[in-house]
């Protein structure tokens, strides 16, 4: 295993709470931190349904899924992040959420702690301005879901040093993730394409072109894909889409990464994905109705 023990992660929504699966899967300590002892519940009884899934279908032993849990430490102390070698952001983006959320854990850190940010769309090196060591600080990232999804997004800032990122990696593979190098550039590689694939998508419902379920079907048999654009944007939740077009047409300017109006009215009508009951299509558990 890299020299990284334990792994902090900053934020336990549905992206942070699978990266947390990620880590104390491999048998990385897991501190996970959020200000909302609910969501840290809600992650764990995601972990604990996950991981027994995962035993039903045979990825992993009993034992393996009780130590998994047992790798857990839950928290809504910021300070209780001073033992972590490595620290992952999975909270909004937002630049200045993020500045503030690091500059309280450049205070609670040792030196050593390695900063990572899961951004898909924001500057690291922007980011990694407000931490108070953007020699010590990377981008991580991850693709949802974490848990089953193996590549991670690995961009270095314009002073992220190169034992930092030589670490880092060390740390993602020991994960059992599949790195790939990016620059510090608006959406790295897979949201340069997906923000403006995504609301291409939208855009064809918005004008009655086709029906979500058969937008999905078209590009799941004609391109092969796993999962259709609407049917990950309900599980990505369309509140983060609309702060992946916000924060890519802030930096870019490109017409197609512009929010559709269609995502407003969603959000304004609490339509969000898979995490309200309703977004392009209906929810009740784990079914999905509409296809």
């Amino acid at each position: 295993m890299s020299e990284i023990k334990t792994i902090g992660i900053a934020g336990c929504g549905t992206m942070g709470a699978g990266i947390a699966i990620v880590a104390a899967r491999a048998g990385f300590r897991t501190v996970v931190y959020d200000t909302r002892q609910d969501a840290l519940d809600r992650a764990l009884k995601q972990t604990k349904d996950f991981l027994a899934k995962s035993v039903q279908r045979g990825k992993l032993t009993e034992e393996q899924a009780a130590a998994s849990v047992n790798n857990f430490v839950l928290t809504t102390s910021l300070s209780d992040m001073g033992s972590c070698d490595l620290v992952i952001d999975a909270v909004f983006e937002d630049l200045r959420v993020k500045h503030d959320l690091f500059g309280k854990l450049n205070e609670v850190c040792p030196p050593h702690t390695i900063f990572a940010s899961n951004t898909s769309t924001l500057s690291i090196t922007e980011i990694a301005a407000g931490s108070g060591r953007d020699d010590r600080f990377v981008g991580m990232h991850f693709c949802l879901p974490a848990q089953l999804m193996k590549l991670v997004e690995m961009s270095p800032g314009l002073n992220t040093s190169e034992e930092t990122l030589a670490k880092a990696w060390t740390a993602c593979e020991a994960l059992g993730q599949k790195p790939v190098k990016t620059k510090d550039n608006p959406g790295f590689i897979l949201n340069y394409f997906l923000v403006p694939f995504n609301n291409d998508a939208i855009r064809m419902v918005e004008a009655g072109v086709a029906e979500p379920a058969d937008i999905d079907r078209a590009i799941k048999e004609g391109l092969g894909y796993p999962m259709g654009p609407l049917e990950l944007l309900d599980l990505v939740g369309l509140d983060t889409q609309l702060l992946l077009c916000e924060a890519m047409y802030g930096i870019t300017n490109e017409p197609r990464t512009a929010c559709p109006p269609l995502v407003k009215r969603m959000i304004a009508a609490g339509h969000l994905g898979r995490k309200s009951g309703r977004g392009f299509y209906t929810y009740q558990g784990n079914a999905m109705f509409g296809s």
